[in-house]
């Protein structure tokens, strides 16, 4: 992502650090949008969508944290500005999902490699909580999978490869996907019959 393709919002009620900071943010290439309260912030957040959030942590009204909360629930990363670095603050700061911490004074050259790694650090976070979840309906059919397949060499006295062959040749007579097929098997096992088609290509006697 280029430098002047990123919208920053900004938030702060200090209208002098919002003026100076927005400049000094806009001379370096980011397109900045000026949130003079927390409120206004999230309001700006749901109308344009920035790349990332740069908000002051003690403003009145909805403070910094509490408009953390509602931007990460729209995916939006933070970056919290505060004259506070105390601990209980910035551990605050952290559970709401804080890429980064700056404790003012701050100056734009300081900033700007900051919000380039808090950029990096959110794409980073966001495509690990995909893989995570392609990989966590991996594992679920997976293990479907694996308990159908032993529910079948029970039921039917089946090898292990014999049982998923047979569980394969079911779910194409049924023209599904095997970890669908699985998943129904393994959640009803009661309702275990397969074709004796399938047990065939499975290598199990007409009368099994």
């Amino acid at each position: 992502m280029s430098e002047a393709a990123v919208s920053v919002l900004l938030a702060d009620d200090d209208r002098l650090i919002l003026t100076t900071l927005g400049q000094g943010l806009e001379r370096a290439g980011f397109e900045v949008l000026r949130a003079p309260s927390g409120e206004e912030a999230v309001r700006l957040a749901e109308l344009r969508r920035p790349d990332i959030a740069l908000l002051d942590v003690r403003m009145p009204g909805i403070g910094g944290i509490e408009a953390a909360r509602q931007l990460g629930r729209a995916g939006i990363p933070v970056l919290f500005l505060s004259a506070y670095d105390d601990a209980d603050t910035v551990r605050e700061a952290v559970d709401e999902g804080a890429v980064g911490y700056l404790v003012k004074p701050v100056d734009v050259p300081k900033i700007v490699p900051s919000l380039r790694a808090a950029l990096s650090v959110s794409e980073q976070l966001r495509r690990l909580r995909a893989e995570g979840e392609h990989l966590a309906v991996a594992l679920a059919s997976g293990r479907a999978v694996s308990v159908a397949v032993g529910l079948i060499m029970e039921r039917y006295r089946l090898t292990q490869a014999g049982a998923f062959e047979a569980l394969r040749a079911h779910a194409r007579s049924q023209r599904r996907k095997v970890q669908e097929v699985a998943a129904e098997l393994a959640s009803a096992s009661d309702a275990l019959n397969l074709s004796p088609q399938a047990l065939r290509r499975g290598g199990a006697g007409a009368d099994a």
